[in-house]
């Protein structure tokens, strides 16, 4: 199978490590289906790419009705191979400062968002006979951060899944992949948090690079959990 025949859809995409694995997967070859929600910053990203082989999907994981309706319109002319769960969000409070609807905010984007994209495409992979789901994590699964708790409960909650997801589809040649970074530049950080510690922030584009590494190992090899950090540390 040629790269062109190969399917990536990647959520969360219009920016950061999502956008990043974007350009990172089309240089490969790959035939890539971005998803966000912003419509604007898909179209932008559409016009950067100018390829053939690079559609976009506006979606918001959050609603299982609109993860179902893209993967559908995916999938009515081409294969996916490999997902990339990247769309998150999060919230940068205390516990008790937190909103209720804050919280459901980021465990249905975070957690039940990977887990909708998840259930749509594993039907779908077993049929083919193969599959990858990557999953972008972090390190809130193991060490603790104040002031993301609601974060913290939807990557600690996917991780738990995840470990039991890989286990149970073993059988069916599909992989699953966790990588698991510390801080990164992205829109996710305020614009403070990002002027004050840039220096020390991963860039999007490392990480991506080390997913499309991982995806591409061949014949029954799997890296499973890959952990990154800036050389300094955590922030």
């Amino acid at each position: 199978m040629s790269n062109k025949q190969i399917g990536i859809w990647i959520t969360g995409a219009s920016s950061g490590i999502g956008k990043a694995a974007v350009k990172e997967f089309s240089s490969v070859g790959f035939n890539i289906f971005a998803s966000a929600r912003r419509v604007t910053e898909l179209e932008r990203l559409k016009e950067e790419i100018k390829s053939d082989h690079f559609e976009i999907y506006p979606c918001n994981v959050a609603s299982q009705a609109n993860v179902e309706q893209t993967f559908k319109k995916i999938t009515s002319g081409n294969q996916i191979n490999c997902l990339v769960n990247n769309a998150g969000i999060t919230s940068f409070k205390t516990a008790e400062e937190n909103t209720i609807k804050e919280i459901d905010d980021v465990i249905n984007t975070n957690l039940l968002g990977s887990i909708y994209t998840i259930k749509t495409v594993l039907p779908h992979m077993k049929k083919i006979g193969s599959g990858t789901i990557i999953n972008v994590l972090s390190v809130v699964t193991g060490k603790t951060f104040t002031n993301s708790s609601a974060y913290t409960a939807s990557k600690m909650g996917l991780l738990g899944y995840l470990k039991v997801l890989r286990e149970e589809v073993r059988d069916y040649n599909i992989r699953v992949i966790n990588i698991t970074p510390g801080a990164t530049e992205s829109a996710m950080w305020t614009r403070e948090m990002r002027e004050e510690h840039n220096h020390r922030m991963m860039n999007p584009e490392s990480v991506a690079r080390l997913m499309v590494s991982a995806f591409l190992q061949k014949d029954n090899i799997v890296t499973e959990e890959i952990i990154v950090r800036p050389i300094e540390g955590d922030i």
